[in-house]
């Protein structure tokens, strides 16, 4: 019988972060405390730029944000926000997003599958995702539990489970 497997990635659905965004960007521009402090949220590039007039201000947008992206079940694992910086009159701050695993945590994760999971499942590095491959399906689900159980730096999905 062939062997069972599944992969581990970390990918971010990119329309769901758009509409977190516009609806981060909507209930700003309707609070009655984001009334003129210029407060804004948007796409630059790959990344995402917070404005306002205040660190506070810059702070409250990039938390109304983060509500959105829970609301819409991406992790917050998967964003990286910077510190409010001055830019003129403004404090700007830059959200970027994390998508892949990093072969370090690749490795992390292989360990902990080798020394705390069943011991016929094996782990292979493939770029930014890990294949992880057993004789019995169990063995697989197992490893899944172990590993939700687990406090990793990254959002983890698993994929192509057959």
């Amino acid at each position: 019988m062939a062997d069972s497997s599944f992969d581990i990635v970390s990918k971010i659905d990119r329309q769901e972060v758009d509409n977190a965004l516009n609806q981060a960007a909507k209930e700003i521009a309707t609070r009655f405390d984001f009334r003129n402090v210029d407060a804004g949220i948007r796409w630059t590039g790959e990344s995402i730029e917070v404005q306002a007039n205040s660190e506070e201000r810059a702070n409250a947008v990039l938390d109304v944000f983060k509500d959105k992206l829970v609301k819409r079940k991406i992790s917050l694992k998967s964003i990286d926000a910077g510190e409010p910086k001055a830019s003129g009159k403004l404090y700007k701050l830059t959200v970027g997003l994390k998508e892949g695993i990093s072969q370090e945590d690749a490795k992390k994760i292989g360990k902990i599958i080798r020394d705390e999971g069943p011991k016929g499942v094996r782990a292979q590095i493939q770029g930014d995702e890990l294949r992880v491959t057993s004789k019995k399906k169990d063995e697989l689900q197992s490893v899944i539990a172990l590993l939700k159980g687990k406090d990793l730096d990254v959002a983890l999905q698993f994929t192509n489970y057959r």
